[in-house]
């Protein structure tokens, strides 16, 4: 299976109102320091929003990238339960979800 088919498979499992970090999302699709990979997986992601991929986002809270903008991602995150303050996820680690 391919690594970005991992990638998608992996963020698939992030439940609605939680999210997950690129390093996490790496270890799960096999290879641990492979996040920027992963950030390029996702914005290539061709089935986006059912393999949500806007629930993904920096080890330290904050939202980093996302195809449609990063006021979309937060939008989003938001209309899920998750509190976005100053740009980072309110509550990191109560919301935080490890796929590794």
């Amino acid at each position: 299976m391919a690594f970005r088919d991992l990638v998608y498979k992996a963020v698939s499992r992030i439940p609605r109102g939680k999210v997950s970090t690129y390093k996490s999302l790496a270890a799960a699709a096999g290879s641990r320091r492979a996040y920027r990979a992963v950030g390029t997986a996702l914005k290539e992601n061709p089935n986006a929003p059912i393999v949500p991929c806007h629930r993904v986002v920096k080890s330290d809270g904050s939202l980093g990238g996302y195809a449609r903008g990063a006021a979309a991602k937060e939008r989003i995150l938001r209309r899920e339960g998750v509190i976005i303050k100053g740009g980072r996820v309110r509550d990191f680690r109560k919301v935080f979800y490890d796929l590794s």
